[in-house]
């Protein structure tokens, strides 16, 4: 699942905490963040090197790979927005993201559209995410998502082009009904502690899988402290020695991707930091020294 997207590496340390320096600017109730500043984050508990990928397991499914059964609710059970306060999607806002680490260069700049698009009957809010890295073009997604009268944002399936060596690929496409996809989860109305489930499900090719390992942790990064931030572990079975820890701040969305590798002894990490903050969320006394959103 995109937003940004990046590789998931697995978790090597029982208690992960790290420390990571940002390259981004932004917008933090009126100050203007130097070019490196910290991002920090409090102690988040993950899986020990000898423990299996934190994954979700549908029941009665053998080894992850059947399809989950969703209880996914009727059109006429959803709504017309995205508003679930760790997942905001108010369309015409943008997000930017800057790597660091391995993913150092690399730039997502995500954007909520202003146009929908119907799936299984549902409206859907079409999100837009732009992966450059030193300026070259490296990927352009469309991501779908509704939100349930309950507060449950749905991942419905995406549209993604990579572009390498003057070839483009559509692999990791999908969109729900079609060729026996099925939707998923991609932010619960309310998060707690040990809930899984799954983010998408198209066979042998996005099977991605969430659980949320905390609701009370904090992040701080350039713009600000952000407290009782939920946090989740990202994987999939078809990538099973990897992982995925991302932040979301209650009227925000989400502010931090962690990825860590073990990878022969040695370990790497990089991670992505929201670099825009919401107009919308700091209202428009910022409107004269931030700008406004980008007009789609």
């Amino acid at each position: 699942m995109a937003y940004p997207p990046s590789g998931r590496r697995d978790m090597s340390a029982a208690v992960c905490t790290v420390l990571l320096i940002a390259a981004a600017t932004g917008c933090s109730q009126g100050r203007t963040a130097g070019p490196l500043e910290q991002v920090r984050f409090t102690q988040v508990k993950a899986a020990s090197p000898a423990a299996p990928p934190i994954v979700a397991s549908a029941p009665g499914t053998r080894a992850h790979r059947s399809p989950p059964v969703l209880p996914m609710p009727q059109p006429s059970h959803f709504v017309n927005r995205v508003d679930n306060p760790y997942l905001p999607f108010r369309p015409g806002t943008k997000w930017t993201y800057v790597g660091t680490g391995a993913d150092v260069g690399e730039k997502v700049v995500v954007t909520v559209l202003k146009r929908s698009k119907t799936i299984l009957g549902v409206k859907a809010t079409v999100v837009r995410d732009i992966v450059t890295k030193n300026g070259e073009l490296l990927e352009k997604t469309e991501d779908w998502y509704a939100q349930d009268r309950r507060g449950n944002v749905w991942y419905l399936g995406e549209a993604t082009k990579s572009y390498e060596n003057g070839t483009v690929s559509t692999e990791g496409s999908w969109q729900s009904g079609v060729d026996g996809a099925k939707p998923g989860i991609a932010m619960l109305a309310h998060p707690r502690e040990g809930r899984a489930y799954w983010q998408e499900f198209y066979r042998d090719h996005a099977e991605d899988q969430g659980k949320v390992l905390a609701t009370n942790s904090q992040v701080a990064v350039n713009y600000g402290n952000f407290p009782k931030v939920v946090v989740t572990a990202d994987t999939s079975p078809l990538e099973p020695d990897v992982n995925e820890l991302k932040f979301y701040a209650r009227g925000v969305g989400l502010v931090l991707t962690l990825d860590v590798s073990h990878e022969q002894g040695s370990q790497s990490s990089s991670a992505w930091s929201n670099r825009d903050r919401l107009m919308s969320h700091w209202g428009p006394t910022l409107a004269s020294s931030c700008g406004t959103p980008s007009p789609v």
